[in-house]
């Protein structure tokens, strides 16, 4: 589960990370008090107005409406309101939106820190995430903070450093000095880094993220170390841990199929492909999509109905994957071990009557439990259904009708 930048400070706030601190609002009207609100808790003149989207590049982005970028500083509360009306409720494309603009809700107005003091500001990169290859957390950071992380791995890769952390262990004391001095720090900038660390890596532990990405990173001109941003996905699997962490969840953000499959119970993830797939079991569906680019096709979804596949999960399962337009041809991919297979097949004879004009050719695979007795209720159902025994078959037959 994603979440908004304001909901990444907060969590990290929570742990002891320094941030950038600012006032989240939804209303254009509130934006004078919210920058007076946060003048009289940091002191700042100056406020970056930045949207909130799930979606990194807001700063080099277009609000559609306006012309105006997605993080804009403001010099002087007198220019609050032009600013932040140059942002909420317009639509913002970013390099990382797939070319669909998305609408701002939330601005978070947050204080200006790139403030002159006795020495140098520097911006850094840092990540902490899963290495799944080890089995081991690790900390990716870099002197190359503010940029995209992407080109300084391409171009100068030898910038980019790692930290890996044994989970059952910890983060030790050494380690977080360790990145300190790599990046190049001393006196209380030192101290600062090696305290941020520590503190950032108890949050991704404490919250069970997925990860924490943070870019940049200031070095400030007073030797603090805060968090100008916040990326956080935070593990799905782990939310019954942390109602708080849930409830910050933005549906409007996610794919509306995504989230109606999620309210379903249904295993399902948009593809950019053009043949469906309703399959029960993680395994088989991989497998399954595997077989459909092995035909010439593209795999459109992910669709788990799970072990338990009845009438009406089915008819749910068909109605999200045909709301689908790129979707060309379905293909159902069902090995009956717990589910018997004549319930799936009534689950997909009954959702092509209910359901109605179903204009895309359909392609089924019943095999395991009951296999026969399903495959002869959907051939006498009289629908224009293809029933297929072997997944070659179901290849072939995927070909055919794409080609048509």
């Amino acid at each position: 589960m994603n979440l908004h930048e304001y909901q990444g400070k907060s969590i990290l706030k929570s742990y002891g990370v320094g941030i950038q601190e600012g006032v989240v609002i939804d209303s254009a009207d509130q934006a004078t008090d919210a920058a007076k609100k946060l003048t009289e808790e940091t002191g700042t003149e100056w406020y970056v107005v930045k949207a909130q989207i799930h979606a990194g590049g807001r700063g080099k982005g277009t609000v559609e409406e306006t012309g105006s970028h997605g993080v804009v500083l403001a010099k002087g509360i007198d220019k609050i309101p032009e600013v932040v009306n140059g942002i909420l409720g317009g639509h913002l494309e970013t390099a990382q939106t797939n070319g669909k603009a998305k609408k701002v809700g939330k601005v978070l107005i947050a204080q200006d820190v790139y403030y002159p003091g006795e020495s140098e500001i520097s911006e850094i990169y840092m990540s902490v995430l899963l290495d799944r290859e080890s089995g081991q957390n690790v900390i990716v950071y870099s002197t190359e903070g503010g940029m995209d992380i992407e080109t300084v791995a391409e171009k100068t890769p030898e910038l980019i450093y790692k930290e890996a952390i044994d989970p059952a262990l910890g983060l030790q004391g050494f380690q977080a000095r360790k990145i300190a001095f790599k990046l190049g720090l001393s006196g209380a900038a030192f101290k600062a880094m090696a305290k941020f660390v520590n503190s950032l890596y108890n949050a991704y532990v404490g919250c069970d993220a997925s990860m924490f990405e943070i870019n940049p990173v200031l070095k400030t001109s007073d030797d603090k170390v805060i968090a100008v941003d916040a990326k956080v996905t935070l593990d799905e699997n782990a939310l019954y841990r942390h109602k708080d962490y849930a409830a910050m969840r933005d549906i409007s953000e996610e794919d509306p199929t995504e989230v109606e499959a999620k309210a379903d119970e249904l295993n399902y993830v948009k593809l950019d492909g053009n043949v469906g797939c309703m399959v029960n079991g993680a395994g088989l569906a991989m497998a399954t999509m595997d077989i459909i680019k092995f035909s010439g096709g593209e795999p459109a979804n992910f669709l788990d109905v799970g072990g338990t596949a009845n009438a009406e999960r089915v008819e749910k399962a068909f109605r999200l994957i045909l709301k689908d337009k790129n979707v060309k041809a379905l293909l159902v991919n069902i090995f009956g071990g717990i589910v018997r297979c004549d319930r799936v097949a009534q689950g997909i004879v009954d959702a092509y009557n209910n359901i109605g004009d179903i204009n895309v050719p359909i392609i089924v695979r019943l095999q395991g439990t009951n296999a026969i007795e399903a495959k002869k209720l959907i051939e006498d159902s009289g629908l224009s259904v293809h029933s297929v025994t072997l997944l070659q078959e179901a290849a072939d037959k995927v070909a055919e009708v794409l080609a048509v």
